[in-house]
């Protein structure tokens, strides 16, 4: 029979307290009991946090006596960009708790509206300057509503003739792993043995304008969206050129085609901006938002866009049953909260520069390992020369030996991504780790 008591370090599942577990005795249960469809870091657990950017990690001891040994990390990757207001923002703690001492209302259905979800689409309609907005909960929500919204838009307002519309995507995306995902992406690991996929879907080169002019011209009629990360995270830190996205949106606009864009990693100010299309003083379409906007305490995602595009949707079209609850909007509004009053976006522009800064310094010092820096804000990657020495996962490791978590997105890039609430003392110490793996290795 199953028998579950206490909390923290003494919660217990069948005997086994989870203080007692050494790293390895963690790994192997996760290995045994979960699927193996992520490869964390080896040797080392989270505990907890000390600060905004300041994990707490239990590794291997060399003394047997102990399961482990405490060590603080420098969190530079921030959950992929989902902790931007920095570990256990307390406006956005203190929010929550008074929600559940006080106004005692966790979730209620859709079906019945509650008063929180006003504050949250005043507040998500304001930060994003649109029309309107249509709450998600998992970040890959967003895209995933975006191609539906796009599909309708373009045969009830466009008219393309019924179950031709085309969905144009960028090479190299990434927009989460549902089968709709998948199947606007092109990394083998992501769509091996998942197909068949879904179809209307066209691929062109990121940041190619010719490419995509090209394919406006030839299917632009069927064409109901470009759906598109701004900047690309996950395939590490791929920067377009400053007037790419202007001639997009030129481009979108003599064909009538959607511009879709994914801001759910580059939104709520990791680049500088609250959200990454406005660095290039272009607006979208649509624009889908995770990650941060549940403040790094709840999965929380929406959708914002303009009256044409969102008024395609019915009831019974499109539903989520944690979309927008009572507890998911207030954490969300004042996420938003954060993001304005703590200014986050100036504070990414500024710790981004210092970071970049140090960047460049380290290819100048070592243009035979780094082959390229690249970033906006505080959604950065360093890229190194090919080779058996420069591998991403290895310089992973070694930083995170000199209290850096930091974590590899393909072979030879490694991306640095840490809390918008980072200090300056520790950007210079995620650097200084940085000189010294390039200088050993």
């Amino acid at each position: 029979m199953l028998n579950i008591h206490g909390y923290g370090d003494n919660l217990t599942v069948n005997n086994i307290r989870i203080g007692d577990l050494s790293p390895l005795e963690h790994e192997k249960i996760e290995l045994e009991k979960g699927g193996k469809n992520y490869k964390p870091l080896e040797n080392v657990v989270v505990s907890h946090v000390k600060d905004s950017s300041t994990l707490v990690c239990r590794k291997p001891s060399e003394n047997s006596t102990v399961s482990y040994i405490e060590e603080e990390l420098i969190d530079g990757l921030c959950c992929y960009s989902a902790v931007n207001q920095g570990q256990l923002n307390k406006t956005i703690i203190d929010a929550v708790v008074t929600h559940l001492r006080e106004e005692k209302l966790p979730t209620v259905p859709r079906s019945i509206r509650h008063k929180y979800m006003s504050a949250f689409l005043l507040a998500a309609t304001g930060i994003t300057e649109m029309d309107r907005v249509v709450p998600k909960v998992a970040g890959t929500e967003a895209p995933e509503l975006m191609f539906k919204l796009s599909r309708r838009w373009g045969y009830r307002v466009k008219g393309i003739p019924e179950n031709e519309a085309i969905i144009v995507t960028a090479n190299g995306n990434f927009h989460g792993r549902t089968v709709t995902a998948v199947s606007m992406s092109d990394d083998p690991d992501a769509r091996d043995d998942f197909g068949p996929f879904i179809s209307g879907i066209e691929h062109i080169p990121f940041n190619n304008i010719e490419a995509l002019t090209s394919l406006f011209k030839k299917k632009g009629d069927k064409i109901a969206a470009f759906l598109v990360e701004p900047i690309q995270g996950e395939a590490g830190v791929i920067i377009p050129d400053d007037d790419y996205w202007q001639q997009v949106r030129v481009l979108c606009d003599e064909y009538n085609i959607l511009l879709a864009m994914d801001e759910v990693q580059t939104g709520f100010g990791r680049t500088g901006a609250n959200f990454a299309h406005q660095l290039y003083a272009i607006k979208p379409d649509l624009m889908g938002c995770g990650k941060a906007a549940g403040g790094g305490i709840l999965p929380v995602s929406f959708v914002a866009g303009t009256n044409e595009v969102i008024d395609v949707l019915t009831p019974g079209s499109e539903g989520s049953t944690f979309g927008g609850y009572p507890l998911g909007a207030v954490v969300a509004v004042y996420a938003i909260k954060v993001l304005v009053d703590e200014k986050l976006a100036e504070n990414a522009k500024i710790r981004g520069a210092q970071l970049m800064g140090h960047f460049e310094n380290i290819k100048s010092e070592f243009p035979d390992k780094i082959k390229e820096v690249r970033g906006r804000g505080l959604l950065t990657a360093f890229e190194m020369h090919n080779s058996s020495k420069l591998n991403g996962h290895n310089v992973s490791v070694r930083l995170l030996k000199k209290g850096v978590y930091a974590k590899e997105t393909h072979q030879t890039t490694v991306r640095i991504a840490p809390a918008l609430t980072i200090e300056a003392w520790q950007i210079d110490n995620i650097a200084e780790a940085l000189r010294n793996v390039i200088n050993e290795i």
